[in-house]
């Protein structure tokens, strides 16, 4: 949007919107453009500039705040390097932090997880961050802070600086020596070293200056004490002076060698500097709308304001009543009318901030599905223009500034009017602005009007293209509810709270009668269907809530329903496990026996000494009898009774639709088997007893052609070549790769998901899309915190433009 004089966006308090953006930005140059930025009138430039703001909303979500800090201005620093000259210590550190915060940058900026296509538009930004990790250290490791330089800058810097603190050690010792000789004890002040004129002294009494030969390099305030540089340490500070000097000049020398390196890089930090106040605004933009909980809205190109629970920015988010504001499809002005402090301006003012917000790359606080056109100016007359100094009434700076919107305003332009023709006669003042109205929806611009007078009302109920709203006042209470009903004009609440005030009824009464009667059918018109619209309003919410319960009652009853046939399935599995622990319990029981006939065997051989010759039959029988028959029938019963409740449990198996025909089994095909949960594949043909063999896994056995429930996969070729199917084939054919969790919880979709990634995981499906709507963005970060620790989750990430994007999560199952 062009900086326009007649435009003035601090009646829509978007410079409160610029300073409390600027808050979020880390760096000096980030809160300069905040400070600076304006509205953009080309629908291409706010798309980028809100898809910037997008990308990095979603990219604070996926890997936390950015690592920003503040960096101070290197412009002169550049130029004098552009000039060959070189730089101090401060402003070589001062580059050596640009390139640090670079290189970090350009780390966090990590797409390695991630894909590139989501952040598209944000991503030359980090690419074409310029680093040199020599460069940075080597500044960084030479400069500990503006007034030091590293010993390790140099080796003859290291070497100069030992040899200063073995001189210094010298000078000490040697003034300790005189300071605690007794020969010099009654001229010694105080017993310390200390330094003057940058030369170590010591202090002696004023009395005694004789009594020491040297040179007095300062005088105490009061003249008692006299600091000496005593004759014995006079060369060994001559010595120091001189390292200082080679000091100075090894660190100039350092200075301007990195000052030479530096210089080849003035243009990549250019453009880092540059890149760093973009990201900074951009990141800024997102932090912002996230501390408003704000979307990204729609831009469309049919010239309307579509608003749904749109809140103020600057209104506290506790109190502020949501509005819905609609205007541009079936009209294009917009009237609006209700009591004082019933909330009109601060419609006016939701209006066109957010419509100046979006135009400049910033999120909106509303639902998902507002819409805003990119108007080529916006306009506003808004509050109480009187100008003392220029002698303008209220009214007179009203049509002042409406004047400039003549002048000015186009038909892609928003016009914002607030109480229009207020401030002079109702009659003439109704009657203007009807006439300006109609200028400007002749233009096609959109305009939005407060007013309180009815003659504009009643011009609204007839005239194409206009539509009057109310802002709503509770008479009971006589209080404003601040929502904004649009179809119905405003009523005139006079009589009623002057009623509620306790004004007397005659007087209310003679009021009334001095009214117009056609001036009283049309406000009881208005109040008519005002009250109409309203109890039409009520009822769509309370249908809106009833079939939002029903909703929830019907996903409630699906998922009893699915949790009552997973019940059955756990069950029928828990039957065919315990037929096969009965199955082998048996077996168990059947080898005691024969280990049981074993020993009777032996114990049949250990009789063979016994002369059964001389037994008669009978005698022969009733021995058996006693030893042995008795514990085989008792044993025989028992695993009789076992073994037909055995069989019992194992032929409830699921029962076939039709007979299998013995010509559709062809070797290679995969069947379905009665007692296995794998898929077995044909190894040979029927025998004389009617069995086959099949393999299961790595398993061949034989089976009777009756426990084969179904084909499922018959080979293209028919070859003998075994063909052993995946256990999971029958499985995967049942899985869906997307599930949908809108309406539920946390806690329910993070229950119904992992379900449902366990299966997923077992038939080898990935990836697969969760369904969880955009709203409020609560769901989906409870979701991702879920998918972010659960063992069967490779990755995942926010839907792609086609595939649902912020209401959609495509996770990648691990193999």
């Amino acid at each position: 949007m062009d900086k326009n004089e007649y435009i003035n966006l601090e009646k829509l308090e978007y410079n409160l919107i610029l300073e409390k953006l600027s808050l979020f930005c880390k760096t000096y140059l980030g809160k300069a453009f905040c400070v600076s930025l304006k509205p953009s009138s080309n629908d291409v430039e706010v798309q980028k500039m809100l898809k910037e703001t997008d990308e990095a909303f979603i990219y604070i979500i996926r890997k936390g705040n950015i690592p920003l800090y503040d960096i101070s201005d290197i412009s002169i620093s550049l130029k004098s390097l552009d000039s060959y000259n070189s730089i101090n210590a401060k402003a070589l550190l001062d580059i050596g932090n640009i390139f640090k915060l670079s290189r970090e940058l350009k780390e966090y900026f990590n797409l390695d997880d991630l894909d590139e296509t989501d952040f598209s538009t944000i991503f030359n930004y980090f690419n074409n961050l310029y680093t040199n990790l020599d460069i940075e250290k080597l500044i960084l490791n030479s400069i500990i802070d503006e007034n030091t330089i590293s010993d390790t800058a140099s080796q003859k810097l290291s070497s100069i600086r030992k040899e200063k603190k073995k001189i210094e050690i010298d000078i000490k010792d040697t003034l300790n020596k005189i300071l605690r000789s007794s020969t010099y004890s009654n001229a010694i002040m105080e017993q310390i070293v200390t330094i003057r004129n940058d030369r170590y002294v010591i202090p002696i009494k004023e009395e005694f200056k004789g009594s020491i030969k040297g040179f007095i390099h300062d005088v105490s305030a009061s003249g008692s004490t006299l600091f000496i540089e005593p004759m014995q340490a006079f060369e060994l500070n001559n010595k120091l002076q001189e390292l200082k000097v080679e000091e100075n000049i090894e660190i100039d020398k350092i200075l301007k060698d990195l000052s030479i390196k530096v210089a080849q890089y003035t243009k990549e930090l250019q453009n880092n500097v540059n890149l760093i106040r973009i990201i900074d605004f951009i990141f800024a933009k997102a932090s912002y709308a996230k501390s408003i909980d704000a979307i990204c809205p729609i831009i469309n190109k049919e010239k309307k304001i579509e608003l749904y629970s749109a809140r103020h920015p600057l209104l506290d988010s506790n109190t502020v009543v949501p509005i819905d504001v609609s205007i541009g499809t079936n009209y294009t002005s917009l009237i609006i009318t209700g009591p004082n402090t019933g909330g009109k301006t601060v419609t006016l003012k939701t209006v066109g901030l957010l419509t100046a917000m979006a135009c400049s790359g910033l999120f909106i606080p509303a639902n998902e599905k507002s819409s805003i056109y990119v108007f080529d100016n916006i306009f506003a007359d808004i509050g109480d223009e009187q100008s003392i100094e220029e002698s303008l009434s209220t009214f007179s700076s009203h049509i002042v500034n409406i004047i400039n919107i003549l002048n000015n305003s186009t038909e892609n332009s928003l016009i914002l009017l607030d109480e229009l023709g207020s401030g002079t006669d109702p009659i003439e003042g109704a009657a203007l602005a009807i006439s300006l109205l109609e200028h400007f929806n002749k233009q096609g611009a959109l305009t939005i009007a407060t007013t309180h007078y009815h003659e504009i009302k009643n011009y609204a109920l007839v005239t194409n293209g206009f539509e009057n709203a109310s802002s709503g006042f509770d008479v009971e209470t006589l209080t404003p509810t601040y929502k904004l009903l649009i179809g119905v004009p405003g009523k005139s609440n006079a009589f009623e709270i002057s009623k509620r005030l306790g004004l007397d009824s005659l007087i209310l009464e003679k009021a009334k009668s001095l009214l117009d009667k056609d001036e009283i059918s049309i406000e009881e018109l208005l109040k008519n269907i005002y009250d109409d619209k309203l109890n039409a309003h009520n009822d769509l919410i309370e249908i809106e809530k009833n079939k939002n319960q029903i909703e929830n009652i019907r996903k409630s009853l699906e998922q009893e329903k699915q949790n009552q046939k997973e019940s059955k399935n756990i069950e029928l599995e828990k039957a065919k496990v315990k037929a096969k622990d009965i199955v082998i319990d048996t077996k168990e029981k059947a080898n005691d026996i024969i280990n049981e006939l074993n020993d009777m065997y032996n114990d049949f051989k250990a009789l063979e000494d016994i002369d059964f010759e001389t037994w008669s039959d009978t005698e022969i029988a009733n021995f058996v009898k006693i030893h042995f028959n008795k514990n085989i029938l008792k044993n025989a019963n028992s695993i009789r009774t076992n073994y037909n409740k055995d069989i019992n449990l194992l032929d409830k198996k699921e029962e076939h639709s039709t007979t299998l025909d013995k010509s559709q089994l062809i070797i290679g095909a995969s069947v379905k088997l009665s007692n296995f949960n794998e898929l077995g594949s044909i190894l040979s043909l029927p025998n004389k007893q009617n069995k086959i063999q099949v393999q299961i896994g790595s398993a061949k056995m034989y089976i009777d052609i009756s426990d084969i429930i179904e084909i499922i996969d018959k080979p293209i070729n028919n070859t003998k070549k075994s063909q052993v199917s995946s256990p999971n084939t029958f499985k995967a054919k049942s899985i869906s790769t997307e599930i949908n969790v809108i309406g539920q919880n946390i806690e329910e979709a993070c229950f119904v998901i992992d379900k449902y990634l366990d299966n997923c995981a077992l038939a080898k499906v990935s990836p697969v899309r969760i369904v969880h709507g955009k709203g409020s963005g609560k769901l989906r970060e409870g979701i991702h915190k879920f998918l972010s620790s659960h063992p069967h989750v490779q990755s995942y990430r926010i839907g792609t433009f086609g595939e649902g994007e912020m209401g959609v999560t495509i996770v990648e199952i691990k193999k």
